[in-house]
């Protein structure tokens, strides 16, 4: 479509003023214009197969991706409209939850960015994974439909059979386009099922029969697993994935005149997490079929399978029982089984067998035994993978391991969610950093300059101002943009230790109520979702709620303290969140978060970090200085050490210590008159009979210490500045460009790749 035919056809509809038929007309132009890109072709392709994609909003990505954007904006403010009323239209994809699917999708931008011929392969949720909405305080799922009539979905032709120990189902594969900046574009495949049926949900819980597959194998991520018929779901949907990836591998690598037998010099597999391990006993078993002895058909797949690690709880390194997977995928159990032979019979040491002694098959062993490449996804995460959690594996395949810090797009979260910090980014080094964001370094020249910093806390002060007036409107909470906007957002988690977070507010709350000063005002925001069956997350929720109740019925805090749960957080939200916070909370227990990208995104906006040196952190404080990142808290040897001796005593520091003693009474019913006393036992239980799993109360004093450096240093606008634009001009470290170019590079080694 040439530019003056879509700029005419387009105005044609944008003045007739209906945002309906406007986001309608800009998919179709978007849809047009990708066709006729640049597909990345090549002999070897990259399969990227994740559980989750979180690739929120497509049209305004798209748009500027095939660089339209302003020309596009332009035309609507010719006729009154703004391009966030059209975006409204559009349905946020439930196809993610966290960390995890937003780093999928922002690799995917960056594959297709840097010209690397790769796809994405992954699940067709319909309702993705839930709703978040409140009753009384209280966290409620409901179901969180998001496919609509206009959509970025394509369906295919592509269709294959998957076989269950309960009978087989027939797939069918929808495709999303992935745009990279500069016209180059790869796909997001994802498989369902036609015999989904919504109907047997209710419009108000996510309750549903778990045991009638063919209506449900796609409905949900993550799907309660509190249950049996909720476990066999999961090993259900993650064979579904697997089973049609491999057959689609398999289909397009013979297409192009594989042997089978030279398949990696085709094919290479990043599996993301443990969710997609069934892959590689489903291809050697599709390989046996095709006519291949199963001890070639082992190395063949070794040689094109990947593993990047996520996690070291062990809640997340995922085990099965066996009698599991002989029920929902019996036909993978003599793979299974010969794949832990082979390893039994060359070493002996069970804690790296596949089956233990209690017929449990451990997923990433699969991975780490049969895959070429085991990688972490931050400096300290990989250290902590070879040193403690998978340093039997790492002794016997040392050149196995290697680091992969991950990393975030700065065209969507920077380029489109922060246009005008963008504006002046560009004015001031120029546009290069667009396609090259180690460039953004050059701001540090502006670091003493007044105009620069002055527009960048103006900036600033502006979108807080919008974000003031969005979450009036959305949720009626009334934040002041002139205290500091302290966020903490990301999934609900005792390690993640919203709860000290909370213990500190409640600690600011009693010495406002005494009369005492507590600096600069502060507005304090966290978001995040708990899983349906983790009853701890949801009271953590709860308390959050009731603390801001408390605050705001406290006429001393009033322009000095609030505090706000924002519900349902999502891609969208957070694409407002990002440009207006100035603190980003990054307090998870030492050792205990890989790496985090909400990080990453924080520092590119300009927000400055309290954290502690976990995952990511100590990389950003690295690269910032400390005098620009607020560290607190114990080191991960300090930790590891604790558990290791059991010498900690959490009741000692609760006795010897006064503020937290008021603290706990505030817990325990002293919130408010309608707060039962007991209300929030197990929250004191963990932290004192539990004796304090994730070092909340250890870490309570240097914590505080640590925000009152922090309001110290917000009183200086000029220097609070200054320190935002250091942050902002080494966030380019962290680019997904960079990630990926390594990944490629040493990884997976197909196609070109330019950084």
């Amino acid at each position: 479509m040439g530019k003056i035919m879509w700029k005419n056809e387009l105005e044609s509809v944008v003045s007739r003023g209906n945002n309906q038929e406007i986001y309608k007309a800009l998919l179709g132009v978007s849809n047009e214009m990708i066709n006729q890109n640049q597909k990345m072709e090549g002999k070897k392709k990259l399969y990227y197969i994740s559980a989750e994609f979180l690739i929120g909003k497509l049209l305004s990505n798209h748009l500027i991706n095939l660089g339209i954007y302003d020309e596009v904006e332009e035309m609507l403010l010719k006729y009154g409209i703004k391009m966030s009323e059209v975006e409204e239209v559009e349905m946020e994809p439930s196809l993610g939850n966290g960390g995890l699917g937003r780093l999928a999708a922002c690799f995917l931008d960056s594959i297709a960015t840097l010209g690397l011929h790769g796809d994405g392969i992954g699940l067709n949720y319909h309702m993705g994974l839930f709703k978040q909405v409140f009753d009384k305080n209280l966290q409620k799922e409901q179901p969180n439909p998001w496919i609509t009539e206009q959509t970025w979905l394509r369906r295919t032709n592509v269709s294959y059979p998957v076989i269950f120990g309960s009978g087989t189902v027939k797939s069918v594969m929808y495709e999303i386009d992935v745009t990279g900046y500069n016209n180059k574009s790869n796909t997001l495949k994802l498989f369902d099922i036609d015999t989904i049926d919504e109907s047997i949900l209710s419009d108000d819980n996510i309750a549903f029969d778990k045991e009638n597959i063919k209506k449900n194998l796609t409905l949900f991520l993550y799907p309660d697993d509190s249950d049996y018929f909720g476990q066999l779901l999961r090993i259900y949907q993650q064979y579904f994935m697997v089973s049609n990836a491999a057959q689609l591998i398999l289909d397009e690598a013979t297409a192009k005149g594989s042997n089978l037998y030279d398949l990696d010099d085709y094919a290479v597999i990043q599996i993301n997490d443990t969710h997609p391990t069934m892959v590689i006993p489903e291809l050697i078993r599709l390989l046996v079929q095709r006519g291949i002895d199963m001890d070639d058909a082992i190395i063949i797949v070794s040689k094109m399978c990947a593993y990047t690690n996520h996690t070291i709880l062990s809640e997340a390194l995922e085990k099965w029982p066996i009698w599991y997977l002989e029920r929902v995928v019996p036909q993978l159990i003599p793979v299974i089984k010969m794949l832990d032979v082979k390893v039994k019979e060359k070493y002996k040491d069970k804690n790296v067998h596949i089956i233990d002694e209690n017929r449990f098959v451990h997923m990433a062993h699969i991975d780490i035994h049969y895959g070429f490449s085991v990688n972490g996804v931050a400096a300290l995460h990989t250290q902590i993978l070879e040193n403690n959690e998978l340093k039997h594996f790492k002794d016997i395949y040392p050149n196995k391991f290697n680091n992969k810090t991950n990393g975030i797009t700065h065209r969507r979260w920077l380029l489109k969610g922060n246009p005008k910090l963008s504006g002046l980014i560009s004015e001031s080094i120029g546009s290069q950093w667009i396609q090259n964001p180690s460039q953004l370094k050059n701001l540090l020249k502006f670091k003493e300059d007044d105009k620069v910093l002055d527009a960048l806390g103006s900036i600033k002060r502006d979108n807080k101002a919008k974000f003031s007036d969005l979450i009036r409107e959305k949720f009626g909470f009334t934040a002041d943009p002139d205290s500091i906007f302290d966020f903490q957002v990301k999934r609900i988690h005792a390690y993640k230790r919203q709860l000290l977070n909370l213990l500190h507010v409640m600690h600011l709350f009693i010495r406002i109520r005494d009369g005492e000063d507590i600096g600069p005002p502060r507005t304090f925001f966290m978001a995040g979702k708990a899983a349906p069956s983790y009853y701890y997350a949801k009271n953590i929720i709860k308390l959050a709620s009731e603390i801001s109740i408390a605050i705001e019925a406290e006429p001393k805090c009033k322009g000095k303290l609030a505090c706000f749960f924002l519900e349902n957080y999502g891609i969208k939200l957070a694409e407002k969140i990002f440009p207006a916070a100035e603190v980003s909370e990054q307090i998870s227990t030492a050792s205990k978060e890989a790496s985090g990208t909400s990080n990453m995104k924080f520092m590119m906006n300009g927000a400055l970090t309290i954290g502690t040196g976990d995952g990511a952190n100590i990389e950003i404080a690295d690269l910032v200085g400390e005098e620009d990142f607020f560290r607190f808290g114990l080191t991960v040897e300090e930790v590891l050490r604790y558990y290791a001796n059991g010498k900690y005593r959490s009741m000692n520091i609760l006795e010897n210590d006064s503020r937290l003693k008021r603290v706990f009474e505030l817990i325990h019913g002293g919130l408010s008159k309608h707060v039962p006393v007991d209300e929030f036992m197990g929250i004191i239980k963990s932290l004192t009979e539990y004796n304090d799993e994730f070092f909340v109360l250890k870490d309570f004093d240097c914590y505080l210490a640590a925000h009152e450096r922090l309001g110290e240093a917000y009183v200086d606008r000029a220097g609070w500045n200054a320190k935002s634009l250091v942050n902002i001009a080494h966030s380019g470290s962290f680019s997904s460009d960079s990630t990926i170019s390594k990944y490629a590079e040493e990884i997976w080694h197909v196609g070109k790749f330019v950084i």
